[in-house]
C-alpha cells in the first residue's frame, strides 16, 4: 500500500489529526501540518477531513491554510509585484507569504505596483516555493492540441503593441490582437475565447467572439435583447460604422452583419434605412 504524500503548493485532502492551543494538526500517516486557529471552519472535529493549500510560512515551514491562493504549483498567473529586494521581487499569491521571484528568473527587472505573468515551481535544493517569469517551462509549443473555433479558457497577460499575450488551459500561449477586441479586456482576467488560427509556426491566435457560423447565433441573440430592451429599435444597421456597433453592442460589424442577416431570414426584424426594428 502506497504512503501518502502530503504536496506542498498544492490543495491537499488531509484528515485532523489532534487540536492545540495553536491550531488543529493535519496530516497524513507520515506529516502532520498545523492549521492557525484562523482558518478553522467552525465544527471541524479530529478524525474529520479537510482540503488545505499547503505552503512554507516566513520561517520556512510548512503550514496549511483554506484560503484559495492565486496561484498552484506548476500552474501560470498574473500576479503584483508587492516589494522589490536586493534579491529579487515578492509578489502577492493573496497568502500571508508573497511569492518570491528572484532576479535569474525574472525576464525584466520587475517593478512594484507591476503585474507578471509567472509559474510556482518547487526547487529542489531549498525545497521552497520560488517564482519564475520563464513561463514557457510550463507551456507546450510543438504538440498542439487545439481546433480551430474550439473554446479554450484564457489568462489574459501583458499588453504588447499588437495586443495580449494570453496563456491558453494552462498549457499554450496565443495572442489576441487589440484591432479585435471588441468588449473590454485587463490583464489577470480569466475569461472564455476561441482559438481563431493555429499558424505554421504553432502560433495561435485568439478571437473573444465565437469563430464563422458558431457566432451568428449567440450575437443574434444579443441582439434580440438589446432591441427588446430599447422598446423594439436600435439606430444601427448595415451601413453603421464598427465603432458605433461596438459602443453599443460589443461585437464586431463582420459579426453584427451575419447576425442581423440571420434574424431578417427568420422574420425577427426589420432593416431599415437608420435602424433595425423587431417584426412585432
Amino acid at each position: 500500500m502506497a504512503i501518502p504524500i502530503i504536496e506542498i503548493g498544492k490543495f491537499n485532502n488531509l484528515e485532523v489529526l489532534k487540536i492545540t492551543e495553536q491550531g488543529y494538526y493535519v496530516g497524513d500517516s507520515v506529516e502532520e501540518i498545523l492549521l492557525p486557529n484562523k482558518y478553522v471552519p467552525e465544527g471541524l472535529e479530529v478524525g474529520d477531513f479537510i482540503d488545505v493549500f499547503i505552503y512554507n510560512d516566513s520561517q520556512e515551514r510548512p503550514v496549511a491554510t483554506t484560503l484559495k491562493p492565486k496561484i498552484e504549483l506548476d500552474h501560470i498567473a498574473y500576479l503584483e509585484v508587492k516589494h522589490v529586494s536586493s534579491h529579487g521581487a515578492f509578489l502577492d499569491m493573496g497568502l500571508e507569504k508573497d511569492l518570491f521571484v528572484p532576479f535569474k528568473e525574472q525576464t525584466t527587472r520587475m517593478e512594484v505596483g507591476e503585474g507578471y505573468l509567472v509559474q510556482m515551481y518547487l526547487d529542489e535544493l531549498t525545497d521552497r516555493l520560488v517564482g519564475s517569469a520563464h513561463i514557457g517551462k510550463l507551456l507546450e509549443f510543438d504538440d498542439i492540441e487545439l481546433e480551430v473555433g474550439q473554446q479554450v479558457d484564457i489568462l489574459v497577460g501583458n499588453e504588447t503593441e499588437i495586443g495580449y499575450v494570453c496563456i491558453i488551459d494552462n498549457l499554450y500561449r496565443g495572442l489576441v490582437y487589440k484591432n479585435q477586441i471588441f468588449r473590454p479586456i485587463n490583464p489577470g482576467d480569466h475569461t472564455t475565447a476561441y482559438v481563431k488560427e493555429i499558424r505554421e509556426d504553432n502560433k495561435i491566435d485568439l478571437s473573444l467572439e465565437p469563430i464563422g457560423v458558431e457566432s451568428i447565433e449567440p450575437n443574434a441573440q444579443k441582439i434580440l435583447d438589446a432591441l427588446k430592451s430599447s422598446g423594439g429599435s436600435l439606430p444601427l444597421h448595415d451601413k453603421s460604422n464598427p465603432e458605433e456597433i461596438q459602443s453599443v453592442l460589443g461585437m464586431s460589424k463582420k459579426n453584427f452583419k451575419k447576425a442581423i442577416g440571420s434574424l431578417y431570414k427568420q422574420r425577427q426584424i426589420k432593416i431599415l434605412d437608420s435602424s433595425i426594428e423587431l417584426t412585432n
